[in-house]
């Protein structure tokens, strides 16, 4: 009996090893899938999946996306045939063959946020107009910066492979290189970068929307228009004022739009310049020819309003089409095909974008007020 016992005993403890291994190994795999796809391009998906695709609006991006092929042609094997096939279509396709197009060409990939999220943020930006002079007067007395003389820049990448397309600005200091001023140095007024002056505007906020911006169009006293456009930058990362301003409880995170940053600095002058110190940023500018189409985006083309975006090319190649799944303010669906043509010092992250909206009154409302939840979809060539 007790042999018996004994085998029936072990065999039991084989069944149950069994059943734990099988425990085990169904856990590790449940444990394996529940682990997040990493951040940025994800898997293909099909066509039918793209919320909005098949009711069109594909053509409204055609401009864009010639413009994009004016740089992106001879790149590679596949950016050429792209931009060949492209050329070739009528100048102003309808929605369905612009639709064929993508589809013969291109893949629709999903875009993955950090924890495997979805969904992230989108937001807007615009062209803003200024009043301004090429000299200093009582008026017009807050100056634009051209790129500094003594501004250096530094590509860690050609040291250091694995940090490819990392930049640090500086400046020298005898043989060190320090960091470059900050805003409030720069705003001081021990004025360290007096003669590097490219034109003055008359509103201190004003100037600093621009600089969020990062292109605009300054109107002098004689009507006449001169645009700038984005050179670089001081090296410092960009902080959100409308942070501080909740911080200090001067407003309500849901009250945080453009709109409202301003009317809070044009309120309260006495503070203004503490809290736009607060994001050590600083953009300098180069003067561009008023007639292009629109301001130059990172990419070096002329931005599309509502056709162009900016993106984190650290995760989205410049170039390519996104299709933009989101709201507007308000909740009303935007749907439509974007392309990834600019960079800002706030676009960070893999579903991140910033459209652009173009210039006056009304793409300055919008832009302002945008701040929504979206997804996005990147277009790859198909190789």
């Amino acid at each position: 009996m007790t042999d018996v016992g004994n085998n029936t005993a072990r065999a039991g403890c084989g069944v149950t090893r069994a059943v734990i291994m099988l425990f085990a190994v169904a856990a590790l795999s449940a444990c394996t899938w529940l682990v997040p796809q990493p951040p940025g391009i994800g898997r293909e998906v099909a066509w039918s999946k793209l919320p909005g695709w098949t009711k069109g609006g594909q053509a409204q991006a055609w401009p864009a996306l010639l413009q994009g092929c004016g740089r992106l042609s001879g790149e590679d094997a596949a950016w050429t045939t792209v931009c060949h096939a492209a050329k070739a279509l009528p100048a102003s396709p309808d929605d369905v063959q612009a639709r064929r197009f993508f589809e013969q060409y291109f893949r629709a990939h999903e875009t993955i946020g950090f924890r495997g999220h979805h969904r992230g943020l989108i937001t807007g930006y615009y062209e803003p107009i200024l009043d301004g002079s090429l000299t200093r007067t009582a008026r017009f007395r807050y100056p634009l910066y051209r790129r500094p003389d003594n501004l250096v820049s530094v590509d860690l990448g050609t040291l250091y492979p694995q940090l490819q397309g990392k930049l640090i600005r500086g400046r020298l200091d005898g043989d060190r290189v320090v960091p470059y001023y900050s805003r409030g140095q720069i705003t001081d007024s021990a004025d360290p970068l007096r003669g590097q002056e490219l034109l003055w505007v008359d509103d201190a906020v004003a100037l600093f929307t621009l600089q969020i911006q990062g292109s605009g169009l300054v109107r002098l006293p004689d009507g006449s228009l001169i645009a700038v456009s984005y050179a670089d930058q001081n090296g410092y990362p960009y902080v959100a004022i409308g942070q501080r301003l909740v911080q200090m409880g001067a407003l309500k995170p849901a009250e945080v739009t453009l709109q409202t940053i301003s009317r809070w600095l044009h309120d309260h002058p006495d503070q203004a310049e503490s809290v736009l110190n607060s994001n050590p940023s600083y953009v300098f500018f180069r003067l561009r020819d008023a007639s292009t189409p629109g301001p130059i985006g990172a990419m070096q083309v002329a931005l599309t309003p509502q056709s162009s975006i900016a993106v984190d090319p650290a995760y989205i190649p410049l170039g390519v089409p996104v299709w933009l799944d989101t709201t507007l303010p308000g909740d009303k669906p935007y749907r439509r095909l974007m392309l990834a043509q600019d960079t800002g010092g706030a676009i960070k992250g893999p579903v991140r974008a910033d459209v652009f909206f173009g210039q006056g009154r009304s793409a300055a409302r919008l832009a302002g007020r945008m701040k929504q939840p979206g997804r996005l979809y990147v277009l790859l060539p198909d190789s």
